[in-house]
């Protein structure tokens, strides 16, 4: 539990009561939205695992927000009747409790903005911090505290930010100190037809020893219990081009938890966008050294690790799926040391407003940097993603997806040679048969002789919109497993609210969201999802 909230609990409720009663008298904006994610689990020797002992897992968020006028405030309440299985916060931290998660107040002038409570924040590209809450990992990593943003002029833009970072049900032993420091220049310079924008951050985390007082910095090459890291980044854009660079720094600290030994950081990143009537293309450089960063080193030495212990944001430079078969091993980033590169092309071939097709290609690799990083003290391949796919509207009714990817990674992430290679290719169709009733189908297949062999996959789906969804899939691995994986279910949707009622079988695997990826283990059972809004 936060049990350091707890005075905050009673003063929050107050607050919430006194924002409903305000909105219910025309005095300010009330909102609220719930998300609750149910599972029952099965046991299924098909499967060959048993599941969690408890044969039931909850996830539930409650969000409220009140603004009026210059004045904001919220609150987040969630409850875990048990957190769902695979969920850290349910093994790392209490899996079954009730608890305010996060909560603030805002005032903010046309020059001038405070907040106090949980803060959610990035400085620059999350080289150096990002905080941020992502439900469908589990993930939230907000830094209680206090956040201030002064803007003197168009052109200037100054923020300090100051608390301890959330660590899953409970806070770390630490804190967080950041500032930024932004300038426009088009806007100092009165330019219209260039964008120019210069961002410095500065971030100190000071581990405080109350919960290891034990905890050696020395043996791990560290001289003290504070971590400074830097960075700097440039923003242009003209025209149909735009480009992002930053480089970040940071002094010695342990990237991973298998590290023994404390190293210095570094990072480089780059981007450039370019788009121009039907043609677009896009281009990410990232070197990163040493960049992984824990929001406590303490909380890792004493069995609170996993992804929640993470304080900046390193998402790996791949293709982000939506189809099974090729999101059936995704990349996780390498934090010790990789050079990656994405590229994307896109071009739109238009016979009419309903007629048209959209070709994409897409590249991605990423390599080890360093010899140690190799069991010979050489360099190696990591990752390499070559795909392509033609979305072609044929008219009104008809739209078609044809996608072939050849994924290349390595199993060690480069430390043995041997790679594993998998061909896959996705038929995709939608059809429309009147406004709102439509079928779509994907075929699925995946060629390989390494890891578990082969693998084919399809989906069904019947939509009558605005109200029902309809949908079945299946996933078979025809090479060493010979197992099914199904999944079928349907959806219904009112408003603001939608209910979502499936079953099925699920692969143990990492489950990825914006490029950052949890391990959730294999279970078969009846999943009820609700959101709703007001």
């Amino acid at each position: 539990m936060l049990q350091s909230a707890k005075p905050l609990i009673l003063t929050i409720a107050g607050l919430v009561f006194w924002t409903i009663s305000s909105a219910q008298t025309g005095i300010g904006v009330f909102s609220a939205s719930l998300e609750s994610n149910n599972i029952a689990y099965f046991q299924d020797s098909g499967l060959g695992v048993s599941g969690p002992d408890d044969r039931f897992g909850a996830n539930d968020y409650l969000k409220m927000d009140y603004s009026n006028g210059q004045f904001s405030a919220g609150m987040q309440l969630e409850a875990y009747l048990p957190a769902l299985y695979g969920y850290e916060i349910g093994t790392l931290g209490n899996p079954k409790q009730f608890m305010l998660a996060s909560k603030y107040v805002r005032w903010t002038s046309d020059n001038f903005t405070v907040h106090i409570g949980d803060i959610y924040d990035q400085l620059g590209n999350g080289l150096v911090l990002r905080s941020y809450e992502d439900r469908h990992l589990g993930f939230n990593n907000s830094i209680e505290g206090l956040s201030a943003t002064f803007a003197p002029a168009p052109w200037l833009s100054i923020k300090g930010l100051a608390g301890r970072p959330r660590l899953y049900s409970d806070y770390a032993s630490s804190w967080v100190r950041a500032a930024n420091l932004s300038f426009s220049l088009d806007a100092l310079l009165g330019w219209d037809t260039v964008l120019l924008s210069l961002e410095g951050n500065f971030v100190n985390r000071h581990e405080a020893l109350d919960a290891n007082p034990a905890y050696d910095f020395a043996s791990r090459g560290m001289t003290s219990p504070d971590l400074n890291m830097y960075s700097a980044a440039l923003s242009f854009g003209w025209d149909a081009l735009s480009l992002k660079a930053e480089y970040a720094a940071k002094g010695n600290d342990l990237a991973s938890p298998s590290l023994q030994k404390a190293h210095k950081g570094a990072a480089i990143y780059a981007e450039a966008i370019y788009d121009y009537k039907a043609f677009s293309a896009s281009a990410t450089f990232r070197i990163i050294d040493h960049m992984g960063t824990m929001l406590s080193l303490v909380a890792d030495a004493s069995g609170i690790g996993g992804t929640g212990n993470s304080l900046n944001y390193l998402p790996s430079l791949t293709r982000h799926y939506t189809y099974m078969l090729a999101n059936l091993n995704p990349y996780q980033v390498n934090v010790i040391g990789e050079a990656a590169f994405q590229g994307d092309l896109f071009y739109t071939l238009r016979r009419s407003r309903s007629k048209y097709m959209v070709l994409h290609g897409n590249f991605s690799n990423a390599n080890t940097i360093s010899p140690a990083q190799c069991d010979d003290l050489s360099k190696r391949l990591m990752w390499m993603d070559i795909s392509a796919d033609a979305e072609i509207h044929w008219g009104r009714k008809l739209k078609t997806t044809f996608l072939y990817s050849r994924q290349q990674w390595n199993p060690s992430h480069g430390y043995e040679a041997g790679d594993y290679v998998s061909n896959i290719f996705v038929a995709d169709a939608q059809y429309r048969f009147k406004d709102n009733f439509a079928l779509r189908t994907e075929l699925q297949y995946l060629a390989s002789k390494d890891y578990e062999g082969s693998w084919v996959a399809g989906l069904l789906e019947l939509s009558f919109a605005p109200r029902w969804n309809v949908f079945a899939s299946e996933m078979y691995n025809a090479g060493l497993t010979k197992k099914h994986y199904y999944n079928f279910g349907f959806s219904y949707s009112k408003g603001r609210s939608r209910l979502q009622l499936s079953y099925g079988r699920n692969r143990a695997g990492y489950v990825c969201s914006g490029g950052v990826c949890r391990y959730s283990p294999a279970y078969t059972g009846v999943n009820l999802l609700l959101t709703t809004s007001f």
